[in-house]
């Protein structure tokens, strides 16, 4: 396990957790008030929980904050206890990622202005903590040190599709001087859209591409700045949230409740990051998935001489490259057959199957759109 950060800047390093998106692709585990972050898919531990662990070696609780919605809240304090009541932040409607930013950055501000401040993702898969806490630590330092947005980018190992990139340049030294992880820095040239496969192969070949993980730091006063100069409505929001949460903060809810719905809906990478001219790019050289569908979870799983992954009581004749992951209380759970099948999903919930080719597991998300268009499957959402 890594050690506690020791550094002058320690005590204004904040992490915040986005934990409010729907996990759509992993229906029918993944439902409105348990979304995939939630559900614990992991040794029992659900991907919230493990994000918690990955962090808090380098930021202790009282510093660690989560973001999440109105009906997940409930079910983000159970599992997370020991996480101190006025930490948990509660967004009266989503309102994408700026919004969450947003008021986020407000709240931490009135606690320091002078923080630094993680913003990350509650639902990526990353093994390597120790190098992930090592590239955090340096981002948090540079960010302290210099006014520059960081975004930790990984260096691609395939030409995905599914991933967003960024373009790097030439590489960034100041504030990198003595850092103690030796990560490296570049200049961002450009924020690339998802590319199609032949510009996916092009941008892995290069070398110069990043995936754009999500995940990103700064220090408040720089990120104010950057939503001042970009995003003046969303940036005068955040100073009387800020001043609000500072002054009165038994009436922050009733502002929140009253401002956050006019906000626009817009996500942080559109907003502010494609716009500035000061975000570094940190090479995250560990490993990371965001586990964006079934697919990509049984990549972490252990499988069989066949390639085929169990988390259930199967048996199987001549199939191969399989996923089964059987949810279902102890009690109600059967033996899974499979005869002559092959790269195939199974997912058995409680109320609902679901049956799906590898190829094809990008698409459950819009079969959770064609489920909201029926009354009668409203239940399963």
């Amino acid at each position: 396990m890594s050690e506690n950060v020791t550094t002058p800047d320690n005590d204004r390093f904040y992490v915040v957790l986005m934990a409010g998106g729907r996990g759509e692709r992993f229906w029918p585990l993944s439902r409105r008030r348990l979304p995939k972050h939630l559900v614990p898919i992991w040794n029992g531990r659900s991907l919230l929980q493990r994000a918690v662990e990955r962090v808090e070696p380098l930021v202790p609780r009282e510093r660690i904050l989560v973001i999440t919605t109105a009906d997940q809240a409930p079910k983000v304090r159970t599992q997370l206890k020991d996480l101190p009541r006025s930490n948990l932040i509660v967004e009266p409607v989503g309102r994408d990622t700026c919004a969450a930013v947003t008021l986020s950055a407000a709240i931490v501000s009135a606690r320091c202005p002078d923080a630094t401040m993680a913003m990350l993702p509650a639902d990526h898969i990353i093994h390597d903590t120790d190098r992930f806490r090592q590239v955090l630590r340096d981002a948090l330092l540079l960010a302290a040190r210099q006014p520059v947005i960081v975004t930790l980018g990984i260096p691609p190992t395939e030409p995905a599709t599914g991933y967003g990139y960024i373009r790097v340049g030439e590489p960034w030294q100041n504030g990198t001087e003595n850092l103690p992880g030796r990560t490296r820095f570049h200049k961002a040239d450009a924020f690339v859209e998802k590319p199609p496969p032949e510009r996916a192969l092009e941008f892995l070949q290069t070398g110069r591409y990043r995936w754009n993980a999500g995940m990103f730091v700064w220090g408040v006063h720089t990120l104010l700045e950057g939503l001042r100069e970009h995003q003046p409505r969303i940036h005068a929001a955040a100073i009387r949230w800020a001043e609000t949460a500072r002054a009165r903060p038994g009436r922050l809810r009733v502002l929140l409740t009253r401002e956050y719905p006019e906000l626009p809906r817009i996500s942080i990478d559109y907003a502010l990051m494609e716009k500035a001219r000061n975000v570094v790019v940190a090479d995250a050289t560990f490993d990371w998935d965001d586990v964006g569908s079934w697919t990509a979870l049984a990549r972490h799983l252990p499988a069989d001489e066949h390639g085929n992954v169990w988390k259930a009581g199967c048996i199987a004749i001549d199939a191969s490259n399989n996923f089964v992951y059987d949810d279902r209380p102890a009690s109600r759970r059967t033996p899974v057959a499979l005869v002559g099948v092959r790269d195939m999903v199974l997912v058995l919930a409680r109320d609902a199957v679901l049956l799906v080719h590898k190829d094809q597991a990008q698409k459950v998300r819009d079969l959770v759109r064609t489920l909201e268009q029926h009354p009668q499957y409203q239940k399963l959402l």
